[in-house]
């Protein structure tokens, strides 16, 4: 390759006497690769689909082909994964006076409880708590009551208003459940919808639900909730942004709701295929090297899409049709070797990567090999874009004590620049391999405008910087399979909120497992010297509570967290072993 003879001095010096042999990376066949998986024929490659499956069988045949041996079910790791809710059985709201219609007056969101609740009607304006500044519960019971609320926050029009990390739909089901209401009913005011339509029905990627039945409904049925009162949801509206003063009241009216809604769940998977090594005393440690195959369909309201209006192909050229094309072409290439590494290599293409790292974290719970074997996670997520400034970003860089200095060895003459990210935690599947303590590096040419688009389209993909990369990949990854010895993991960084316009003002430490199910938060990973740690929290706890408040999944967590401030101690109750810890966290 072209660094060998960069290195070549530097290598001998660490006692490693490693020869690569040249190959060159087929511009034509990765760019093959990338017009197959983001062709029309897959439609975007949505887990479960025909397209998906179609992807997945192209990657395994590839494998084969490239003389890797396929394991599991043929290459084929399957799992379940939820995509979306459907309505069953029985579903109805029941008022004095008004005959409401499924779908045409009200709708379950896709996180309700399922059950039935009668009570009054209580109108808490936005359902926002926000401790020293705004409460819209001060002073109303709302103790088995069902709750009427606003969707979204006073100040519409702030892109920076502090009410936005209080707003979610979510957050609104929190404050009403922690204050003893038995449902929540959640309506749209102008601001937001003119046409006053039910919101669409989607799965927001999160099996947990609220805990409490919560409905949408439109102005015209939550007018005639609140009609003894003599104002409509309109006339509120404005006055809330008027005075930005909360204002809740009785309503007077009674209901009755029954909400039956059930997971639709569908079989995908992640394709696995080995590459031995050649070493008596190596061959039984890995390398993994992966890429998500799965993208978001056709898209749609709560795909992920940025375009969510827009019901058309997403195809993933870049995301992420560019980093599978490299690990088949890393595939073939080392496969092709005249010797082969003295380390194994697990190349895996994971599933279900958009839906939250579904296929890789099922990978690491349930791997072919013990994960003390595993040396080394290489992830390739969005390498195609490789921009005019050349800079590729690897992540990653701090989770091994060596990891930096490893890196140097290649850095010299490559045609791009690179960015060295030291934190194991991110958003694609190295994550799941870091929370197990295994050293990672995470590459990418970071997003774009066409990101999460119908636009993200294979002829915008700069092959030859995605070649480049993948020749800088094949060096690295033959010296980490190759290296006598093994890398000395150590922790790098740990969970920072994102999205909602805001940061969270403190942190525990801890790395959630975003896909604990209402029985509490799953710890992945602690880090050293954080608060977590210090009190005694440890990986594997499951937080059911703080300061005597549910935590039943990540959304009550980011919640919680949300009300604290540095210097506070939070009672941190935590399951471990079946048994309740109770731990004193200061922050």
């Amino acid at each position: 390759m072209r660094f060998l003879k960069v290195i070549t001095a530097t290598l001998i010096f660490y006692g490693t006497f490693w020869q690569l042999n040249a190959q060159s990376f087929s511009e034509k066949n990765s760019l093959q690769h990338i017009k197959y998986l983001s062709s029309d024929k897959l439609q975007g490659r949505y887990p479960g689909t025909d397209g998906n499956r179609l992807a997945a069988e192209y990657i395994r045949d590839h494998f084969a082909n490239s003389g890797l041996e396929l394991i599991y079910d043929k290459g084929f790791q399957s799992f379940e994964v939820v995509t979306g809710v459907k309505l069953i059985d029985e579903n109805y709201l029941v008022t004095e006076n008004y005959n409401a219609t499924l779908k045409k007056d009200f709708i379950p969101l896709s996180f309700s409880a399922n059950t039935t609740a009668s009570g009054h009607v209580v109108f808490v304006g936005y359902s926002i708590v926000m401790p020293d500044k705004w409460d819209d519960y001060s002073g109303i019971d709302v103790k088995g009551k069902w709750v009427l609320s606003l969707t979204g926050d006073p100040e519409p029009d702030n892109p920076k208003s502090e009410f936005i990390a209080h707003s979610s739909d979510r957050q609104k089901a929190l404050n009403a459940r922690d204050r003893g209401a038995i449902g929540l009913l959640l309506v749209k005011g102008t601001e937001q919808d003119k046409e006053d339509k039910l919101m669409p029905a989607y799965y927001d990627k999160n099996a947990s639900d609220a805990g409490i039945p919560v409905i949408n409904i439109t102005r015209k049925l939550a007018d005639h909730l609140i009609s003894g009162r003599g104002f409509t949801i309109e006339d509120i509206e404005k006055e809330l942004q008027a005075s930005l003063q909360p204002f809740s009241f009785e309503a007077f009216t009674d209901i009755k709701a029954k909400v039956s809604l059930e997971y639709v769940k569908v079989s995908t998977q992640n394709v696995v295929a080995i590459l031995h090594g050649n070493s008596n005393e190596m061959s039984e440690e890995y390398i993994v090297i992966g890429a998500h195959h799965d993208h978001l369909g056709m898209g749609g309201t709560g795909s992920g899409s940025r375009m969510p209006d827009s019901i058309a192909i997403h195809h993933g050229a870049d995301d992420n049709a560019s980093g599978v094309a490299a690990l088949l072409e890393l595939a073939s290439n080392m496969a092709s070797k005249q010797s082969r590494n003295k380390r194994s290599i697990l190349f895996v293409s994971f599933g279900a990567e958009e839906m939250g790292l579904v296929g890789s974290k099922y990978f690491v719970s349930n791997l072919p090999v013990p994960a003390s074997q595993i040396k080394t996670m290489i992830n390739l997520d969005m390498i195609g874009r490789l921009k005019e400034d050349s800079v590729l970003t690897i992540g990653g860089t701090g989770t091994a004590k060596e990891m930096d200095e490893i890196l140097s060895l290649f850095e010299n003459d490559l045609p791009f620049k690179i960015s060295r990210q030291p934190d194991g935690y991110g958003p694609s599947d190295h994550a799941a391999f870091y929370a197990a303590s295994i050293p990672v590096l995470f590459f990418t040419t970071g997003a774009h405008e066409d990101y999460h688009t119908p636009l993200d389209t294979w002829d915008k993909i700069n092959i030859a910087g995605l070649e480049a990369i993948s020749d800088f990949v094949y060096d690295l990854s033959n010296y980490l399979a190759d290296r006598t010895e093994n890398l000395t993991f150590t922790e790098s960084g740990t969970m920072t909120r994102t999205g909602m316009g805001r940061g969270y003002k403190i942190t525990l430490g801890i790395i959630p497992d975003y896909a604990s199910t209402n029985q509490g938060l799953k710890v992945d990973g602690v880090r050293q010297e954080g608060p977590a740690a210090r009190a005694g929290i440890l990986k594997g706890d499951v937080i059911i509570a703080m300061n005597g408040l549910q935590v039943g999944n990540i959304y009550d967590y980011m919640a919680r967290l949300n009300t604290l401030n540095a210097g506070d101690t939070v009672i941190v109750e935590v399951m471990r072993n079946g048994k309740k810890e109770v731990l004193l966290v200061q922050l």
